[in-house]
């Protein structure tokens, strides 16, 4: 597992201990930053359920301005700490040893992101309960911002949402990335206003 671009190209991250966690592949890493492509820069971005921070620290390396990884499981918090000190991008981040749903309920209420990454463990639902978790402090999403949502495709189930809007998703094997938006934003770019 390597970070692919930016200042820490190519540096070998170190993997959390055990098999609690998933890493996302290269090739879904690469789809989704090329999909972000240059908006990347001086974006504030929040990794969920972190794991190994690699999806956050890929954001860092690409010119993110700030990154707040969330993980709630001691050795994941460890090893994203070694991997922030690892890439030298330390500076520009914050680690929150937390549970993502104590985390998103005591959010400061400043806080605005423009990109949530949420990559739960498998087959809980907890990827369903963060959304909608994050539907209801749909504040804490820039008005441009996306959420990113990291799941098997058996895994979908169509939500119903007040706040925001799925406005695309894409299939990379076993892997699903579904892109969510705030639904008045939406609603107003295709009544082109």
């Amino acid at each position: 597992m390597r970070v692919i671009s930016g200042s820490a190209k190519g540096r070998k991250l170190f993997s959390v201990p055990g098999a609690g966690t998933r890493p996302i592949t290269a090739r879904v890493k690469a789809a989704l930053f090329n999909i972000l492509g240059p908006d990347i820069r001086g974006a504030t971005f929040l990794d969920l359920f972190a794991g190994t921070g690699a999806v956050g620290i890929e954001a860092l390396s690409r010119g993110a301005g700030k990154v707040i990884f969330v993980e709630r499981a001691r050795k994941a918090v460890m090893t994203i700490r070694r991997n922030l000190e690892l890439t030298g991008l330390r500076e520009r981040a914050e680690v929150w040893a937390q549970d993502a749903f104590r985390f998103l309920a005591h959010a400061p209420k400043d806080l605005q992101l423009d990109y949530i990454y949420v990559a739960p463990p498998q087959y809980r639902e907890l990827w369903a309960k963060a959304l909608l978790a994050l539907d209801e402090k749909a504040h804490l999403l820039a008005p441009d911002g996306l959420i990113i949502v990291q799941i098997h495709p058996k895994e979908y189930e169509e939500l119903v949402t007040l706040n925001l809007r799925l406005v695309d998703e894409r299939r990379y094997g076993s892997t699903l990335l579904q892109f969510y938006a705030h639904k008045e934003r939406t609603e107003q770019e295709e009544a082109g206003e």
